[in-house]
């Protein structure tokens, strides 16, 4: 099966994209507005970009009301030129949730979720406590993209957060305590990084040396 994409509606492109591209990190992100209210809101368009500079991108889609086009999180980054990504591990999963639902403007996301907030080393927006990574992020550059009020956000990592515990004296972090979900499709299903199998990562040299093994063997095979 294959399809052009313009011959697909917004939503059949959609339903393949999510849940094909699997599985996906999710970005809680806090901001806060002109005003110092925060808002809490996550994301799985999202992704570390680069180390060198430290990046990240966000993709953030727009509401539909014409008057009031961007989301919260979109028009704070505007604002303030700053964001906290919060990583979601299993016991952040249900509060997130929570944070997802759009409620009434004036409701704080956080409080509803019963999440508590701690103050950011080098941007406004707070970071979640309960998070065990939190990146203060100052917004690099926004893409606006038109369709449905889309903009892609790259965001440079000024200050890191890594909960106690979680990494050794040689920068190695421990996964397993990390216990980090990943989006999958549908709107209830995720994944944690528990199920994982390891592949050494090859040289031109040792690569090479197996292709004349196997050449080796099959001209040895040979009648």
């Amino acid at each position: 099966m294959d399809w052009a994409t313009g011959e697909l509606t917004d939503r059949n492109l959609y339903k393949l994209l999510v849940n094909t591209v699997l599985p996906r990190p999710i970005a809680l992100v806090t901001t806060v507005d002109g005003q110092g209210n925060v808002n809490a809101a996550p994301f799985s368009f999202f992704n570390v970009f680069s180390h060198a500079p430290p990046l990240v991108v966000l993709g953030i889609e727009g509401r539909e009301p014409a008057e009031a086009p961007l989301k919260d999180t979109m028009r704070n980054i505007r604002a303030t030129g700053s964001f906290v990504v919060n990583l979601v591990d299993r016991a952040l999963v249900e509060a997130m949730t929570v944070c997802a639902i759009d409620l009434p403007s004036g409701i704080d996301e956080l409080a509803a979720a019963g999440l508590a907030s701690t103050p950011s080393r080098q941007v406004a927006a707070p970071r979640i406590a309960a998070s065990p990574v939190q990146l203060e992020c100052r917004e690099t550059v926004s893409l606006s993209l038109g369709t449905r009020h889309r903009n892609l956000v790259v965001g440079e990592v000024i200050h890191l957060h890594i909960r106690d515990g979680l990494v050794d004296e040689n920068f190695h972090v421990d996964i397993d305590a990390l216990d980090l979900v990943g989006r999958l499709h549908g709107a209830d299903w995720y994944v944690t990084t528990r199920d994982r199998f390891q592949v050494p990562r090859q040289s031109y040299e040792s690569w090479h040396a197996k292709q004349e093994r196997s050449r080796a063997d099959n001209d040895k095979g040979e009648p």
